[in-house]
């Protein structure tokens, strides 16, 4: 599996699409922050306006573009005219949506109609990694957008025919379609603006993403800097100074975070026991697992185990 893919695979990644729909002037929703979320909102036809919490301008959506609030913040969708945004609750309620078919809501005088397909990613409680830390409020891709090709025009103009149509199996196509979004929308940011930011950068730099795959491909091996260094093709100072910088973390920090994310998914999904566990995860022991574990989460692995499993 290639980095990028592995990360979100690892993270446990799951698409949800709320609905399509048809907004007609004057509209504005005000959609609340949310933990463990990305959400995104395609613009299918029309335009709008998207202003995210902690950003200073609003976002100008054209028809065709996506943005991605990568970290679940608040935001207010609206059109042009800008009127007080109600809730999405509110919205729902008086536009007497069902589930089905498209949420229709706004002025009833023929005015600008904006059609949206909205949903969110769901990620796993206590996953992260630094790639996915480090990402701006939102991501905006622009249809008219050379560096995203032609997939993203292809993925989304298919979602937004399929969402919330009636059409048989087409909500299901739109969201396995919309579960890929993401892994293309941060594929592009790779290549383009992040390409020059930590720790983007890193992924960038082939003789890092060269140890950086070795690890990922490896986690339980034995790794030293040395060997980390040798996959590079660095000297062991060189590698470490040029990951540190790249990435913001050493490599043996980076090593320890993923290794810990693979801990926990192993506890949450397996009924392993604690030594393999730790052994998959690169530990020897029980005991030296335990302690990095609990430093990292808090809790310890059969702590973890039993809580998360409680509480589902």
């Amino acid at each position: 599996m290639d980095l990028l893919s592995d990360i979100l695979a690892n993270l446990k990644m799951v698409g949800t699409l709320y609905f399509r729909t048809e907004f007609s002037s004057p509209w504005g929703v005000a959609v609340p922050a949310y933990s463990n979320v990305s959400r995104f909102h395609f613009v299918h036809r029309g335009r709008c306006f998207a202003q995210v919490a902690g950003v200073a301008e609003p976002v100008l959506l054209e028809q065709g573009d996506l943005i991605i609030i990568t970290h679940g913040a608040e935001h207010i969708l609206s059109d042009p005219h800008k009127i007080n945004a109600l809730t999405v609750d509110q919205v729902i309620e008086q536009s007497g949506f069902t589930g089905k078919g498209a949420l229709v809501y706004g002025g009833h005088q023929g005015g600008h109609e904006t059609q949206l397909v909205c949903g969110h990613f769901a990620f796993d409680e206590d996953a992260s990694h630094p790639l996915i830390d480090a990402l701006p409020p939102f991501v905006h891709i622009n249809d008219s957008s050379e560096a995203t090709g032609t997939w993203l025009d292809s993925t989304l103009r298919i979602i937004g025919s399929e969402a919330g149509r009636g059409g048989l199996g087409g909500d299901l196509i739109a969201l396995k379609l919309s579960e890929t979004i993401f892994a293309q929308v941060i594929r592009t940011y790779l290549c383009t603006e992040g390409r020059d930011i930590r720790p983007f950068a890193a992924f960038a730099d082939q003789s890092i993403s060269r140890a950086l795959e070795a690890m990922h491909a490896d986690p339980a091996r034995n790794w030293s800097l040395e060997a980390m260094a040798s996959i590079a093709g660095m000297s062991r100072t060189v590698f470490a100074g040029r990951f540190s910088e790249l990435m913001a973390m050493t490599p043996l920090a980076y090593l320890t975070e993923w290794r810990m994310q693979i801990a926990r998914r192993l506890l949450l999904e397996t009924d392993a026991p604690m030594i393999d566990v730790a052994e998959q995860s690169g530990y020897s022991s029980e005991a030296s697992f335990g302690r990095v574990f609990k430093k990292r989460f808090s809790v310890p692995p059969a702590g973890y185990r039993k809580s998360r499993s409680e509480a589902a």
